[in-house]
C-alpha cells in the first residue's frame, strides 16, 4: 500500500474540520481544500501539455492527506487513498445485466423512422425526482433525433406520456425536443434555487460550420425554453455533469489527439450559463484511452475514448469511459463502459480494464453494438445500484446500428470494489480518518463469516473502550450494518480526533464504511440521480 509522504496535507484537515487551530496554520497560497482532506495546489485545472497512452498520474494516491475528513459519504475501497496496510485482497466487479432488458423499445411513430429504429439514451439522463416519486427518462427518439421523454414508477415497466410539446398529425406525443442532435445531457438540478431551471437539457448540435453545445432550462423537464447560451466549437459526442464536491459544472468535451483519436478536453465553471460559452482554445486537454484498454483480437485498433459520463457517487466521482475499440465492416461498434474514479474531480484511476458494462457478442442480443452510458450515472435502488445504457441490435453484414434500446445493468450497492478474506482471517487497517459523527456501519457480506472492528489512535495503539474482543461480531450481508462494542454506546468520545479503524474480517468481502450521525446509518454522501426514499442529493435518510 502507498505511503503518505507529505505532511503538509494536514493543512486541509485544518481547515474542513474548522478546528480552532486554523488561524495558527498558515494555508498554502491559490490552493482548494476538498471534503476529503485533499489540496488543489497550483493552477486548477492542471495544464497538461499532451495526452499519452500513459495512465493518468494521481496525485492524491502519492501523497495522500496525512489525516483524511470522511464526514462526507460512504468510504469505498477502490484504491489505495483510505488503507494504511492490508492483508484483505481486492476484488474488483463488474455490473450485471437486468433480466427484464431492453426496458425502452422504440414502438411510436416518430421513434420507427428509417432502419434504424430508435429510443435509447445516449447520455440524455435517468433520475429519479423526490419532488413527483418518479423515475424519468430522456432519450434519442428515431432517426432525426428528437428528444423523448418517458416515466416509471419502479425504474423497470416505462411509460410515455402524451405531453402537449409537439403535436403530430393532431396527436400528442412524448417529444420534448425536435430538431436534429447528437448527445444531449440533462440534469435535474436538485440545488438549483431558481425553480424555471430545475432542469438543464444540454444538447450537442450543429451550429451553422461547427459542433457545438446549447443549453435549455425548464421547470419541469417537459418544457424547454429557447436556447439561452451557445459555446465554442466541440466534438459531437460532447457530455456535460455537475461536481457538487466543488460547486462546478464540468463540461466533458469531445477532442482529437494526434495519434490517439478521440479524447476529452476539460472545461469547468459555477455558473451553468457563463460555462456553455467557452471559446476556441479554453477547454483543457484531460484524458484519453490508455496502454492498458485491450484491442480486440478481430480489429486490433487502438482504443479511443468515445464519451466521459460522470456522477457523485457518496464520497468520490464515478467516471463511466465508453471505449472506442474500431469499426467492423460487419457489425455496428462494439463500444462498451469501463469504469473509474476520482477523488478531486479531475485525475482518473482506472484499475480495472475489463467492461464494466459490456456489449454482447452474440448476434441478435439487443446490446450486439455500441453500449452507451446515461447522464446521471446511477441511481441508488434499494441495495442496488441501477446504471441505465443504450445498445444497438446492429444489422449483420452492415455496421448499421439496427434497432437501439435502452436496457439497465444493476450492482450491489458500493460494489464497485470489495476487500476479501478467505477462511484465514485477514485485516484492513485505514490511514488516520477524523469524523464528527458517531455511529460506524459497514457494507460487508459475511453471513458465514465474521467482521470485527477496533478503534486505534493515530500513533496505532488500541483504544480500550474499542477493542476486537469487545466488537460484537458481524456474521451478516447487508449493505449496511451498525458495528457496536460492548460497554461503548457509541464513538463520541474519539469524534473529531484523529483515529485508524482495523477491520478483522473471515470468510467475506467487505465493501464501504462510514461513521453517521445518527443511527439511521445516513451517510451524507452523494447518491448519483437519485433514488426512491431519498429527499435530494445526498443520503439524509439511511435505514428508517
Amino acid at each position: 500500500m502507498r505511503q503518505s509522504t507529505c505532511t503538509c496535507w494536514i493543512w486541509s484537515v485544518v481547515v474542513v474540520m474548522g478546528a480552532p487551530a486554523a488561524a495558527l496554520v498558515e494555508e498554502p497560497r491559490g490552493s482548494e481544500a476538498l471534503h476529503n482532506g485533499i489540496r488543489l495546489l497550483g493552477p486548477w485545472p492542471p495544464r497538461t501539455a499532451a495526452l499519452s497512452r500513459e495512465p493518468m498520474k494521481v496525485p492524491y494516491l502519492d501523497a495522500p492527506p496525512a489525516v483524511i475528513p470522511i464526514d462526507v459519504g460512504r468510504q469505498l475501497f477502490v484504491d489505495d487513498f483510505l488503507i494504511e496496510s492490508a492483508s484483505l485482497k481486492r476484488a474488483y466487479h463488474r455490473a450485471m445485466y437486468h433480466p427484464a432488458a431492453p426496458l425502452l423499445k422504440p414502438d411510436q411513430p416518430w421513434e420507427m423512422t428509417g432502419r434504424d429504429p430508435c429510443a435509447m439514451v445516449f447520455s440524455d439522463g435517468v433520475w429519479f425526482d423526490p419532488q413527483d416519486k418518479l423515475f424519468k427518462m430522456w432519450y434519442m427518439g428515431g432517426i432525426v433525433r428528437a428528444t423523448c421523454y418517458a416515466t416509471s414508477k419502479d425504474g423497470i415497466h416505462w411509460h410515455k406520456p402524451e405531453l402537449d410539446v409537439v403535436i403530430r398529425d393532431g396527436k400528442r406525443t412524448n417529444i420534448v425536443q425536435e430538431g436534429f442532435r447528437d448527445s444531449v445531457t440533462v440534469w435535474l438540478d436538485l440545488e438549483e434555487k431558481d425553480p424555471n431551471r430545475r432542469y438543464k437539457l444540454f444538447r450537442s448540435h450543429r451550429q451553422e460550420q461547427q459542433w457545438g453545445l446549447s443549453l435549455y432550462f425548464s421547470p419541469d423537464g417537459i418544457h424547454f425554453g429557447e436556447a439561452l447560451a451557445s459555446s465554442g466549437p466541440c466534438g459531437d459526442r460532447t457530455t456535460v455533469f455537475y461536481n457538487p464536491f466543488r460547486k462546478v459544472w464540468v463540461y466533458s468535451i469531445r477532442a482529437d489527439a494526434r495519434g490517439l483519436g478521440r479524447v476529452r478536453s476539460y472545461w469547468e465553471n459555477a455558473d451553468a450559463l457563463a460555462g456553455a460559452r467557452w471559446k476556441r482554445g479554453e477547454p483543457l486537454p484531460w484524458v484519453g484511452a490508455d496502454k492498458f484498454d485491450p484491442e480486440r483480437d478481430d480489429l486490433k485498433t487502438p482504443c479511443q475514448l468515445y464519451n466521459l459520463d460522470c456522477v457523485a457517487y457518496e464520497s468520490l466521482l464515478i467516471g463511466l469511459f465508453a471505449l472506442w475499440r474500431g469499426q467492423p465492416r460487419d457489425r455496428a461498434k462494439p463500444n462498451e463502459l469501463c469504469i473509474g474514479y476520482s477523488r478531486d474531480g479531475f485525475h482518473w484511476h482506472r484499475p480495472d480494464h475489463r467492461p464494466f458494462i459490456p456489449v454482447s457478442e452474440n448476434h441478435g442480443d439487443w446490446n450486439w453494438g455500441n453500449v452507451q452510458s446515461a447522464g446521471g450515472g446511477c441511481l441508488v435502488v434499494g441495495d442496488q445500484l441501477y446504471f441505465y445504457v443504450s445498445g444497438r441490435a446492429g444489422i449483420k453484414g452492415s455496421p448499421a446500428s439496427g434497432v437501439c434500446t435502452t436496457g439497465l445493468a444493476v450492482l450491489r450497492r458500493d460494489g464497485f470494489a470489495s476487500m476479501d478474506a478467505g477462511l484465514t482471517e485477514g485485516t484492513l487497517t485505514t490511514r488516520p480518518v477524523i469524523f464528527r459523527g458517531k455511529y460506524l456501519f459497514v457494507n460487508v457480506d459475511a453471513p458465514q463469516g465474521e467482521l470485527r472492528v477496533e478503534v486505534l489512535d493515530k500513533d496505532g495503539r488500541v483504544i480500550r473502550a474499542f477493542t476486537k474482543d469487545n466488537c460484537v461480531p458481524v456474521r451478516a450481508d447487508r449493505t449496511l450494518q451498525a458495528i457496536r462494542w460492548q460497554g461503548a454506546n457509541d464513538l463520541a468520545d474519539v469524534a473529531n480526533k484523529p483515529v485508524k479503524f482495523r477491520f478483522h474480517l473471515k470468510n467475506g468481502r467487505i465493501y464501504a464504511f462510514w461513521v453517521s450521525p445518527t443511527q439511521t446509518g445516513a451517510s451524507h454522501g452523494y447518491v448519483g440521480a437519485g433514488g426512491p426514499g431519498f429527499t435530494g442529493p445526498t443520503d439524509t435518510v439511511g435505514s428508517p
